[in-house]
């Protein structure tokens, strides 16, 4: 009997359902060893030679599969068809002493796929493992080399990450363009108008004084608002135009995680766990991909799919090209499995499951259809004096195409019947005030795109970066979901920043990654990329150890409990003040002057904010004499709509959603799930 080895229960389950004569299915639960997580692992003397250990929680595992294997005619390692995929095998190769194995590699677990991989079995790809291998030996340089400095410079528990500090820095700068943004003063000026004898009306935008372009005035509209008014309309013009508006490529992985987070507000961690369960339920492709490539098998289903459905209109068979140059052709963008599986077909799906087939499955289908068609009509209109020029416009459906399948928010905007020559009468003059905006602060979307655009990282690792950045407590979310960087955060950045630019220098950032890319496909030498990285960068970290002072000052302040000066410190959750006098002192107080109105309830002393890893919470001042602790509730500005006593404040669930409720509860026991306003 054969032994196949995937890495996944459920993919192994999913591969037992239809290939079941001959064959011992089974999983190795993911990786079996890595680098040890005590100390760096890589001898650097010794041309980066890895000291791998097998992991504590695979050596069952292990054991099992030592057996499996001596009972096997062949083995056939099936695990995912990336780098990681690739990395896995090798690493199964090396534990468990195969002298005799088969690589087989599907995009996805389906019969046809699986069977003809098992026809066209290869050799593990050590290009891909190189290119593995050199990412996560970087990665490793970085995070168990740059972290120490920063416990020396700003605060133990403190770390840093090679494409993550690159992220965090587009976060702090970001904030930092906000935080000098002027805001700027200007006005436009519509004017809504009515055809004689009808209903409907118009709104136009003045875009010409004199026959000069105007958008938007810097000074109030009011003088040219009244002139407006005593003016008199006519229709100088129409133009009517038929216009195509396209579908969208099927998904990659950046695209996936981006509209997830925009249509279903998965995080991007949340959406590749999903689409993992997906994939391994046979149901779409895998989903690390950066290729648009589709099957002939894929296009001739979703053919005959569109066109029963819908009609021969709806077809379209256009063929996207891969933008990336490092995408591998072979591979295809994310779709469902059988382009025929509707997601009101699938019932075997829990409700998170089903939103993002039913994404992926409808995003598939509408990039094969035709484009939607959609007639737009432009009024031009003057003043009688010749002095105004104004244009409204307006557009309908024609032919909705994709958009039956995938809708994209279109909004119709009818123009009245009238032709050219026809005066038309005031309604009003409409002056509005703007104030120009900052950019906004970035959401998981708009970071991962970023971060696409400037190539940092690959799709495959923007969910961890996401995560890492938070659970580092360099950033957190906003109540609209939006990054904005933690004090430290922002510490931690600017120092990376001054002092080891290269780290987070995009432009640094995207090379490595160009040069994994080459690894990947035997154009560079793995070692030899560690090399280039790694001696200058151990020359600057010493000279850096040399030279900056740890990040701490001296205050005014005196310790109440031994009489020393204390001095401004900065942790992993922020900056705190700290006693001088530390070890022999370790009185420590938050730097947070806030202290809330309310009393401790158990001792009567002042309760004041203090952070933690868990965030901001009320602690009473006689702390350690007493412990007692307080939640945190935001206030935003809003009286209770129920009692009109209290305050309506954020809070945070069991399961961590927010809500709002009155800060009289349990008096008052008003909730929402929609901020008041």
């Amino acid at each position: 009997m054969d032994l196949i080895i995937v890495e996944s229960p459920t993919k192994s389950k999913t591969i037992k359902s239809f290939l079941k004569k001959g064959y011992n299915i089974t999983s190795s639960f993911g990786h079996v060893r890595d680098l040890p997580k005590t100390k760096l692992g890589i001898d650097v003397e010794n041309n980066f030679e890895p000291q791998y250990k097998s992991l504590p929680k695979a050596k069952k595992t292990i054991d099992e599969l030592k057996k499996l294997v001596k009972k096997a005619d062949t083995v056939y390692l099936a695990t995912d068809p990336d780098r990681e995929g690739e990395a896995i095998a090798w690493h199964l190769v090396e534990t468990l002493k195969l002298d005799k194995y088969q690589r087989i590699a599907f995009h996805e677990i389906t019969k046809s796929a699986v069977e003809e991989s098992l026809n066209n079995p290869r050799e593990i790809d050590m290009n891909l493992v190189d290119a593995q291998q050199a990412r996560r030996f970087l990665d490793r340089i970085v995070g168990y080399k740059l972290s120490p400095f920063l416990w020396k410079k700003v605060a133990r528990g403190l770390s840093a990450g090679r494409v993550q500090s690159a992220a965090l820095k587009f976060v702090v700068d970001r904030e930092k363009e906000i935080n000098d943004f002027q805001k700027e003063e200007y006005w436009t000026i519509d004017v809504e108008l009515k055809p004689k004898e009808e209903k409907l009306t118009l709104i136009a935008q003045l875009v010409k004084i004199n026959n000069q372009k105007v958008d938007k005035f810097t000074l109030p509209a009011n003088d040219v608002a009244k002139e407006l008014e005593q003016e008199k309309y006519l229709v100088s013009d129409i133009a009517k135009k038929n216009v195509k508006k396209s579908p969208l490529p099927p998904f990659i992985t950046s695209t996936l995680q981006q509209e997830a987070y925009k249509k279903l507000r998965f995080s991007a961690k949340m959406t590749m766990r999903i689409a993992q369960q997906l994939y391994e339920k046979g149901l779409t492709t895998y989903h690390r991909t950066d290729s648009y490539n589709l099957s002939s098998y894929a296009i001739s289903e979703a053919k005959e799919y569109i066109v029963k459905e819908y009609g021969e209109k709806y077809w379209s068979g256009k063929i996207y090209k891969t933008k990336s140059k490092s995408a591998q052709e072979a591979h295809e963008a994310i779709r469902p499995s059988n382009p025929k599986n509707n997601p009101l077909n699938i019932t075997n799906l829990d409700e998170k499951q089903t939103k993002l087939y039913s994404l992926i499955w409808s995003r598939f289908t509408a990039s094969l259809m035709s484009p939607a068609i959609i007639s737009q009509t432009t009024v031009e209109i003057e003043t009688v004096s010749k002095k105004f020029h104004l244009r409204s416009s307006g557009q309908t459906m024609v032919f909705e195409g994709f958009l039956r399948v995938y809708p994209i928010k279109t909004e119709e905007k009818t123009i009245p019947e009238i032709e050219k020559s026809d005066l038309l009468d005031l309604v009003k003059v409409i002056p509005e005030q703007h104030f120009t905006q900052p950019k906004a602060r970035y959401s998981e979307a708009t970071l991962i795109k970023a971060l696409e655009e400037n190539g940092i990282g690959r799709p495959s690792t923007y969910a961890t970066i996401m995560s890492t950045i938070q659970e580092r407590n360099y950033v957190s979310k906003n109540e609209e979901k939006r990054f904005i960087p933690s004090e430290v955060g922002i510490i931690v950045s600017d120092l990376l920043s001054e002092h080891f630019k290269e780290i987070v220098d995009p432009n640094f950032t995207a090379g490595i990654e160009q040069k994994l890319d080459l690894i990947a496909i035997n154009k560079a030498d793995w070692k030899e990329v560690l090399s280039n990285f790694y001696n200058p960068f151990i020359k600057l970290l010493k000279q850096k150890e040399m030279e900056i002072n740890k990040v701490e000052k001296e205050t005014d302040e005196i310790c109440e409990k031994c009489k020393s000066k204390m001095v401004l410190k900065v942790g992993r959750f922020g900056s705190f003040l700290a006693c001088s006098n530390y070890p022999e002192c370790k009185n420590t107080k938050s730097t947070a002057e806030e202290e809330s109105s309310e009393p401790c309830e158990e001792c009567g002393a002042k309760m004041v904010l203090k952070r933690s890893k868990f965030g901001t919470f009320w602690g009473c001042s006689n702390y350690p004499t007493c412990k007692n602790i307080r939640k945190v509730d935001t206030r935003i500005g809003v009286k209770c709509p129920k009692c009109e006593k209290g305050d309506v404040v954020m809070k945070k669930s069991k399961k961590g959603r927010s809500f709002y409720g009155c800060s009289n509860y349990p008096e008052c026991d008003f909730v929402s799930n929609k901020k008041p306003k």
